[in-house]
């Protein structure tokens, strides 16, 4: 039986989204905070892990769920492969992105 994520769909104010403005993103959005998950991209195609994860701005203190914006491009344009062995034992089947992604992390952030 595989494991379920602690959310499977995608949050209405999510950064991967093309419609969020990152500086409606609630919770206290700061940029710099945004900035420092560059650390949370694998170069793509490398085996190498970068041993940590984006987690939702609408997760629980302590109880941390991945992004889902940031879980699906990392699974697929963004070939992390680490992520993709790790997933293995995860139902990723009901997992949903809601409009238009961002192709990189860089466009994440606010121009």
């Amino acid at each position: 039986m595989k494991k379920k994520l602690g959310r499977t769909k995608q949050c209405a104010k999510c950064p991967w989204k093309v419609s969020t403005n990152p500086h409606e993103i609630p919770n206290g959005y700061q940029v710099n905070l945004h900035c420092g998950l560059k650390n949370t991209i694998a170069e793509p195609g490398s085996l190498r892990s970068t041993g940590r994860a984006m987690a939702c701005h609408e997760s629980k203190l302590k109880k941390e769920t991945h992004c889902i914006g940031w879980l699906m491009h990392q699974l697929g344009p963004g070939n992390n492969i680490g992520l993709r062995i790790q997933m293995m034992g995860y139902d990723l089947s009901k997992v949903k992105l809601d409009g238009e992604q961002h192709d990189t992390f860089e466009a994440t952030l606010p121009t």
